[in-house]
């Protein structure tokens, strides 16, 4: 029976299994987590080990200790009495060499750092793949009641439980004993141990919200960075016999929801609450580790591999991006954007590249245009994780676009999402530096292929008559070329496929698009645009103020009208009418402020910024409520008055709005309004002189 969770105590494994209406629970008193060691000194260090409190066996085992490797090697396996002192070991085992007889890099560790409940799944062989629906229960609470401690504005999937303390907690009680449910999906985990002292505060004995009682901290709080970014963890709980989902601890979950969890769950054997927290990357990575261990090959806790040496002349050519074309800034008419579908995961698949393969040992040829890598013939790891991904997610496509169930679609569109992510992924972390299996050599090379593709498909649809007016790494826009004749696009992509051996879909056609300057220069921006959806009342937009995570409903909602006022009028002059008409309500103070409200994501703790800008005010008033924001949070708050410099310039999101500070939020939406008339010549400065001399508006502007 597949795995739910598991939690390690003193006396074993306790297990949670699900069954066809509920769960089992079961204890394992045999485990023992374990990690390898390899290298030289391997009887020594077997000594030593034998001797320490924390190891239960050693013994040497054969593994393959690289995806490269043609031997198994002989490591020692050393097994150890609770999970969580396998890093404390490896901890250990590496400071070792300071003693005399062992030397700097003496040994290699392996399998490490896996997670607790992802590590038991793949050493003993046991599934966390639910085989029926799994019961939710949605748990919320805002974050200013749960700071003042008040149970009562609990909610229970969306329903408020009662008005007294004790009520709610006992409803509660009822709800989940009730419902039973296999997932606590939480606005905060802390709702985990805010019910359990409120309800030893009333005193009720037999209050849990597990299937067993108490709960336990997992973590604490930390802060992290990724790929540049600034994230924030929150603290993790879990209680008995329950996944515990975190929404404000889960992108996936965000993005993807239950269903494409589940999927990641089948693919990587994480079960369902590390699944959840887990970002991306890690999700990547444990799909890549099942896979290795399927092959006998060891993960490594540090990559060792260094990057090769390279001659300048390599690294001029190898050390690029995708291919690009600078966007024609304007507006252009009946556009064809056309995508290669999963363009980087199928180059891996198609050329077969992997850590194993690039420069690899065997071969001394020059496969990679332009950089010159040779590539292994032997079948390669990266595309062995890759391509029932590919496929899958084909297959999804397929049947999202064929089925009429809307349950059904909606499930597998949550499905496709979450392998999307995946394989967005894919690529950038053959880059990274953690990468348990990249390698920057295959980074070049995926990019160099990408580079030649993008270049062979921009001849051969100029050559069918059709001309490029942007493109950007697996995607271009092109439109007919006036007087001459068109080989129609689906021909030409057909044509390309079977040439790439990568699928060219088309993605859209547009009435009309408009290719947005940079703020600074009058050269396009690679990733602004919007544009109308042919045949279709659609819109869409990219990288302007609409879709920007920072921007008040109010602006994103103006910078659309003016988008569809472009739409009908085609005229600077009638987005101008309409921006007045919109600055006017604004200044007349008829806009909600809560239609206001600006979030930005905190990048360091309030007193490490330098500027007393709006965020930093918003953060000093948080502070001083009791609500401290970390970096990697969010922060909402109203501009109220920007002339000052204290907290007193903002308002938070949950305090009660009042007035808000009319010229700012002026600049902000003539900012928006300048995205969707610069394409078309204009700039703010005309704007303004249009205005001037504007004295009875066009009906148009209050349409």
């Amino acid at each position: 029976m597949p795995l739910l969770t598991c939690e390690f105590r003193e006396e074993g494994v306790r297990e949670w299994h699900v069954t066809s209406d509920g769960v089992e629970r079961r204890r394992n008193t045999d485990y023992e987590p374990a990690l390898m060691v390899s290298g030289e000194g391997l009887d020594g260090l077997r000594d030593r080990l034998q001797s320490d409190p924390k190891v239960t066996s050693t013994r040497y085992d054969e593994w393959f200790t690289s995806l490269g490797s043609d031997t198994t090697s002989t490591v020692l396996r050393v097994g150890l009495e609770r999970v969580t002192e396998v890093r404390t070991l490896a901890d250990e085992i590496r400071r070792l060499y300071e003693i005399e007889e062992f030397h700097p890099g003496a040994f290699r560790l392996f399998n490490v750092d896996l997670a607790p409940q992802f590590r038991y799944c793949v050493e003993t062989g046991t599934s966390p793949v639910p085989e029926r629906d799994l019961r939710v229960l949605n748990l919320g609470i805002p974050e200013p009641t749960l700071r003042d401690r008040d149970v009562t504005a609990l909610t229970v999937d969306g329903e408020r439980l009662g008005d007294s303390p004790a009520g709610v907690l006992r409803a509660l009680d009822e709800r989940v004993r009730t419902v039973d449910p296999d997932v606590l999906c939480c606005s905060t985990a802390r709702i985990i141990p805010f019910c359990h002292e409120q309800a030893s505060e009333q005193d009720i004995d037999d209050f849990r919200l597990g299937r067993a009682d108490g709960y336990e901290k997992l973590a604490g709080a930390s802060t992290y960075e990724s790929y540049g970014q600034i994230g924030h963890s929150p603290a993790r709980f879990r209680v008995p016999g329950r996944a515990v989902v975190d929404e404000s601890n889960s992108f996936l979950l965000d993005e993807s929801g239950i269903p494409g969890l589940l999927d990641l769950v089948a693919r990587s054997w994480r079960p369902l609450q590390e699944t959840a927290w887990g970002s991306i990357g890690t999700i990547l990575t444990a799909i890549q580790v099942r896979k290795a261990l399927e092959r006998d090959v060891l993960i490594p806790w540090n990559k060792w591999e260094p990057e090769q040496f390279k001659t300048v002349a390599t690294l001029h050519e190898a050390d690029r991006g995708g291919f690009t074309f600078a966007p024609d800034v304007g507006i252009h008419e009946d556009v064809v954007q056309i995508d290669f579908g999963s363009l980087y995961p199928n180059i891996m698949c198609e050329y077969n590249i992997s850590p194993e393969t690039v420069c690899c040992d065997c071969h001394d040829t020059e496969d990679v245009p332009g950089i010159g890598y040779s590539i292994c013939d032997r079948d390669g790891f990266i595309p062995d994780v890759l391509r029932p991904i590919i496929d899958d997610r084909a297959d999804i496509k397929a049947e999202i676009a064929s089925t009429s169930d809307s349950d059904r679609r909606q499930t597998l569109k949550a499905r496709s999402d979450a392998l999307k992510w995946i394989l967005v992924s894919c690529f950038g972390y053959q880059g990274y530096r953690n990468a348990k299996f990249g390698r920057i050599e295959c980074h070049e090379a995926i990019n160099a292929y990408a580079r030649e593709i993008l270049l062979d498909a921009k001849e051969t649809l100029e050559a069918g008559g059709w001309r490029v007016v942007h493109g950007i790494v697996d995607s271009l826009w092109v439109q007919p070329v006036a007087g001459e004749s068109q080989t129609p696009i689906p021909e030409l992509c057909d044509r390309i496929s079977e040439r790439e051996s990568i699928p060219l879909e088309l993605e859209d056609r547009y009435d009309w698009i408009c290719f947005v300057p940079l703020s600074d220069s009058e050269a396009g921006a690679l990733t602004k645009y919007f544009g109308r959806v042919a045949g279709a009342d659609e819109l869409v937009t990219k990288g302007i103020e609409a879709v920007q995570r920072s921007t008040p409903p109010f602006v994103e909602a103006l910078q659309r009208d003016l988008i569809w006022t472009l739409d009908r009028e085609q005229s600077p002059e009638a987005i101008c009418e309409r921006l007045y008409r919109d600055i006017q309500t604004l200044e007349s103070g008829n806009v909600d402020p809560r239609n206001l409200l600006i979030r930005k994501r905190v990048s360091k703790t309030v007193e490490a910024y330098d500027q007393r800008t709006q965020t930093v005010a918003a953060l000093q008033r948080a502070r001083d409520q009791g609500l401290p924001r970390h970096p990697g949070q969010d922060v909402e708050y109203l501009v109220v008055d920007d002339s000052r410099r204290s907290k007193e310039r903002v308002q938070l999101a949950h305090e009660s709005l009042g007035e808000y500070d009319t010229e700012f939020y002026r600049t902000l939406a003539l900012r928006a309004g300048e995205s969707v008339l610069r394409p078309l010549g204009w700039d703010r400065s005309d704007y303004r002189r249009y205005l001037r001399g504007t004295t009875t508006l066009s009906l148009e502007g209050f349409l």
